[in-house]
């Protein structure tokens, strides 16, 4: 059975290649549901003409298929509401040396 706990384990191992700061703390997951095996990532980017967002989208899915009891994993990249820097989780703030 999946928990929505191994599903943010395995989102906070997914890194924007731009930025050193995994999807989680940079504020890019706006939500998970679990439906049976399928699990489906609502996200956003740090910008609409972002060129890696595919290839984030897939790293993710492929994560997340490693899951034992994963066998669907849908990432589906919203703009709405858009991202900004206040998304940015505390720790994620400190780690990228925002809050001196």
């Amino acid at each position: 059975m999946l928990l929505e706990e191994e599903i943010y384990e395995v989102l906070c191992d997914c890194y924007d290649p731009e930025i050193p700061l995994n999807v989680v703390d940079l504020g890019l997951i706006y939500g998970v549901t679990l439906d049976g095996d399928t699990v489906n990532v609502r996200m956003t980017l740090t910008a609409p003409g972002c060129s890696m967002g595919s290839m984030i989208a897939t790293t993710i899915e492929d994560r997340l298929l490693g899951l034992p009891d994963c066998n669907r994993a849908n990432v589906e990249i919203v703009w709405e509401p858009p991202w900004t820097p206040a998304r940015i989780s505390a720790a994620g703030r400190k780690q990228l040396g925002l809050d001196d």
